[in-house]
């Protein structure tokens, strides 16, 4: 029996409710944090040893590819001030805004021809995290709630899958249901809110309300009787063992020396990452970090110079830090936008770039990918794909295939639909793993 959405929202909001009547908290940032069945875990196709995690770093709102990691140097006219600088590995050249990132450049994989047929934000951003194109009948699930139906979790005391920033919709698991979703996470600096005992209410009394609680429960399954009644009472428990896990601590970031924070940045995407690399090291299967403000229109080359200082700093540290903590190869670190910019430098813009969805770059690190290296390869101008293209639907395909993942595995919506991770004709990139 398909539940409506009105039964849906009631019981969300009954577990709410109760949790913060009768157990003195609030459970919502816990819910869609559900163990995953690894029934659906498949092979990886020929990787030995597929990666545990992913890191997904979501440059939203349109990243200059040529500004930033196919530069066009003899091309001045398309290039801008931009300069070129070389990097740790031979023969390949970036930005010179992202000079930390050269330095470990030999841990990654430019992949310089993507390219999408969507130039919308929201449009791009939805294909970008889910493979299909929106549809008004239908949600379809983010590469995280993919992650969590076919791989399930590692560390079954907190949520598999948590995103910093970017908005609840990047943590949805669509038709896959709440078991699945993530935990959409305001700022990395607040931990998991409402996920602790209130001050105001003692031990010997939150069991006598968890006791309160379950009899009301038990009076609301009477009510619904139905397999996602059942899984909501699921969500309710895991939250209470979640309020007295000692995993809990993989959430403050406080508990990092000064140091360590500094290295990544003191803003909300370095602190993002940092988060990041503690939740990998507790075992969640798949975060992302929301790094904004790349839709360049005006004053370009200011605002990508300071777009590039965060993810700079941010980015390489993560690098480093997983190598040396000995997570990096269990680790898939993708960074992508939604789309790249204009060739063209629009001088009554300020010298702005505009959207361009034919051409842009994205990166893989990490999990079996070959770093220091470059796949594809763009035009003269930088402006279409000259050799190798890789669809948004193919990048995904091959984080989840560097996962384990059967890409050619398809599961239905409650509706019958076929789906798979990918889209329908997305393929993994093979050739970018060891």
């Amino acid at each position: 029996m398909n539940t409506n959405h009105t039964d849906e929202l009631t019981r969300r909001q009954f577990m709410a409710n109760a949790a913060k009547t009768y157990l003195g908290v609030g459970l919502a940032p816990m819910l869609g944090a559900s163990v995953a069945s690894r029934a659906f875990a498949q092979s990886s196709g020929g990787k030995d040893k597929p990666a545990e995690a992913v890191i997904f770093l979501n440059m939203s709102g349109g990243m200059s590819h040529i500004d930033t990691f196919d530069v066009k140097p003899s091309k001045k006219e398309i290039q801008g001030p931009v300069e070129a600088i070389s990097t740790k590995a031979d023969g390949i050249q970036i930005s010179q805004y992202l000079p930390k990132t050269a330095a470990v450049m030999d841990k990654i994989c430019i992949i310089r021809s993507m390219t999408s047929q969507n130039g919308a934000h929201d449009r791009g951003q939805y294909v970008l995290h889910r493979s299909y194109a929106p549809r008004a009948t239908i949600v379809h699930p983010t590469l995280g709630g993919w992650a969590m139906k076919m791989k399930g979790r590692k560390n079954t005391e907190i949520p598999g899958f948590v995103t910093v920033g970017g908005g609840a919709a990047n943590a949805s698991a669509g038709f896959f249901g709440v078991k699945y979703a993530g935990v959409p996470l305001g700022r990395p600096d607040e931990g998991l809110k409402d996920s602790v005992r209130a001050g105001s209410v003692s031990a010997e009394d939150f069991d006598r309300r968890l006791k309160l609680a379950d009899a009301l429960n038990k009076d609301f399954h009477r009510q619904y009787k139905n397999t996602e009644a059942k899984a909501y009472d699921e969500l309710y428990k895991e939250a209470v063992r979640l309020m007295r896990s000692d995993d809990l601590k993989a959430f403050d970031i406080n508990r990092e020396p000064n140091s360590s924070k500094n290295a990544y940045g003191n803003n909300s995407f370095g602190q993002g990452c940092l988060l990041a690399r503690r939740l990998v090291e507790h075992g969640v299967r798949f975060v992302e970090v929301n790094l904004g403000g790349w839709d360049t229109h005006y004053d370009n080359f200011t605002a990508v110079e300071a777009r590039c200082q965060v993810l700079d700093q941010a980015y390489a540290n993560l690098l480093i830090e997983l190598e040396a903590k000995g997570l990096l190869q269990s680790t898939i670190v993708a960074l992508s936008s939604e789309f790249g910019r204009s060739p063209n430098i629009v001088a009554e813009h300020n010298n702005g770039r505009d959207h361009h969805p034919a051409a842009f770059s994205s990166l893989l690190a990490g999990g079996g990918i070959k770093g220091g290296t470059v796949y594809g390869e763009t035009d003269s101008k930088g402006a279409r794909v000259k050799k190798d293209a890789v669809t948004l639907q193919d990048y995904n395909a091959t984080i989840a295939h560097g996962l384990g993942i059967d890409t050619n595995a398809v599961l239905h919506s409650p509706s019958g639909r076929p789906f798979k991770v990918g889209g329908k004709d997305g393929s993994p990139v093979k050739r970018l793993f060891s």
